[in-house]
């Protein structure tokens, strides 16, 4: 049976790696420990065909061990007793070297039972995650092991990959492929960083390719779009992308960049995920736009209504609507820092009764107890005010609204500061 071409042609030398030079390139530290042999626990964090594996392969190599694989998804703490217990002789001199794939599905009580085999050195691990492990992996784990985080590679360093992968499949194969122009870019670039994925559509590309007489075989872009299509996305409702995205929308439209906005709105709608863009835009209009424009909440409610009713695709129209309004509203989070500095005091356990005048008086026996006997009617005076205490005595003078600079809230200041003076 062939191997697939993305194992074929996996590299076998820190050199051969694509990308990740902030942690493989020259003097980097993790290539320099690899040199050097003494190799710490490591958790290695990143998406997806990015080389982890293939990193991990090389230590192996390197050093001279064998590397023991397992999946957490399946794996247990028996099959890593049985990685101890396989070792004899001179294999067990170093201990073992495990690599544990996905370690984040591994529950409390399993990360736990590792301690075990990482403290006594009976294993050096190299855990890899695709999720952040300061969110995933337990403290016990995090603080015996150095994170190494391998990031989404650039479209050229995936497109070296790709010229590569063409080129031993010719010889391979005894095939001249002739790319159309674009052909390799365009797939390091749809393929999202993700040397795997773009491994496979070269091998799809070249397994459909039809060879002429004289041993040569066109591809075409027309080709390598259709096999790319949808290819790059790097979507996870309950992963960091999710989060990364969601975040990023809602700082750029806090950042008044509309651009910035509808493209991360554009990433989330194509990862299907309506109902996270809704949330996220009606907080969004709460927390950042707030009294600068108090209708704006009124209106993206509105858009989001109607982006519920239409659905997919339509809905990315009043969303978009909605993004590109916020993005360029005034900006205010007095609402907002009003309300977390009132929790905060909550919080700390500041809840005294509420000043006795205020206090329901719409009972029987209410005047003997002094509920609401000196409340003065707001509406009864000019201007529907009259000065009157409403926090308690022990927070009388807190201060938790503060004006904002922008026109519609520096309006209301004028106008409760002319009535309040006089």
């Amino acid at each position: 049976m062939l191997e697939p071409l993305a194992q074929r042609i996996r590299p076998t030398s820190l050199d051969d790696v694509v990308g990740q030079t902030h942690i493989l390139g020259k003097n980097a530290l993790l290539r320099r420990a690899i040199e050097n042999g003494h190799l710490p626990n490591m958790i290695f964090y990143g998406p997806s065909g990015t080389g982890k594996t293939t990193v991990a392969n090389i230590i192996a190599r390197t050093t001279n061990r064998t590397l023991h694989r397992l999946n957490a998804t399946t794996a247990t703490i028996s099959d890593i007793r049985d990685v101890i217990a396989s070792l004899d002789g001179m294999a067990g001199l170093n201990g073992a070297l495990l690599y544990l794939e996905e370690i984040q599905y591994f529950n409390k009580k399993q990360q736990q039972s590792l301690l075990e085999f990482l403290e006594d050195g009976r294993i050096t691990m190299i855990a890899a995650t695709t999720e952040n492990p300061y969110f995933t992996i337990f403290n016990a784990i995090l603080s015996r092991s150095t994170v190494f985080e391998f990031k989404p590679l650039s479209p050229e360093d995936v497109e070296r990959a790709v010229l590569r992968a063409f080129r031993l499949e010719g010889e391979r194969t005894g095939t001249r492929f002739v790319l159309e122009d674009g052909v390799s870019l365009h797939i390091a670039t749809a393929c999202g960083g993700d040397v795997r994925k773009s491994l496979n559509a070269v091998e799809f590309l070249c397994a459909a390719a039809v060879r002429d007489a004289e041993g040569q075989a066109p591809v075409t872009l027309d080709d390598a779009r259709a096999v790319t299509q949808r290819s790059n996305m790097r979507y996870d409702r309950d992963g960091d992308s999710h989060y990364d995205l969601l975040s990023a929308f809602q700082k750029s439209i806090r950042g008044s960049d509309p651009d910035a906005a509808v493209y991360y709105l554009a990433r989330i709608l194509e990862g299907g995920d309506l109902a996270s863009a809704c949330r996220r835009l009606l907080v969004t209009a709460a927390e950042d736009i707030g009294l600068a424009y108090p209708q704006a909440i009124a209106i993206v409610k509105a858009c989001v209504d109607a982006a519920l009713q239409v659905g997919l695709p339509e809905a990315q129209l009043p969303l978009a609507e909605g993004v590109i309004l916020l993005a360029t509203s005034p900006k205010s989070n007095t609402a907002a820092n009003a309300i977390w500095s009132a929790s905060a005091d909550v919080a700390a356990g500041k809840t005294p009764d509420p000043p006795p005048h205020l206090q329901d008086a719409h009972y029987k026996g209410a005047a003997k107890l002094g509920r609401g006997l000196t409340y003065q009617y707001p509406h009864d005076f000019p201007h529907d005010w009259t000065p009157q205490q409403y926090l308690p005595d022990e927070l009388r003078d807190t201060v938790y609204y503060r004006w904002g600079e922008n026109k519609m809230e520096q309006t209301a200041k004028r106008y409760w500061d002319e009535i309040k003076k006089g």
